[in-house]
């Protein structure tokens, strides 16, 4: 774990967190917490290379190009997802150190 992940996250079972990283880190979980958007996620996360067209992401989904599009910018406003356009399609990549900020929370101490 890097230290910046330790000094901004400690595991719930060490300390309780503070009001203001509750609140950051609840605004995260709610943007996970969509069955639609923790699989365009995963299907960011694990393409090759870390980096997805939403070309990509489409054809895994039977919704409207519109309703991918509001997941997607909910995962991009809350930080765990990056778009760059390129000609006329946007390239996604995850945030790995906002993932990890959020996995230091629930990984637990060792004894």
């Amino acid at each position: 774990m890097s230290k910046q992940v330790d000094a901004c996250c400690s595991p719930l079972v060490r300390e309780p967190l503070g009001e203001e990283q509750a609140a950051e880190l609840a605004r995260l979980f709610k943007a996970m917490a969509d069955p639609v958007r923790l699989r365009l996620l995963s299907l960011i996360a694990s393409h090759d290379g870390g980096e997805a067209c939403v070309c990509d992401l489409t054809g895994a989904f039977e919704l409207t190009g519109p309703t991918i599009s509001h997941h997607l910018k909910v995962l991009r406003e809350s930080g765990l997802i990056t778009g760059e356009r390129r000609g006329t399609w946007v390239y996604y990549r995850v945030h790995p150190e906002v993932l990890a900020r959020l996995s230091a929370v629930l990984i637990p101490v060792p004894a």
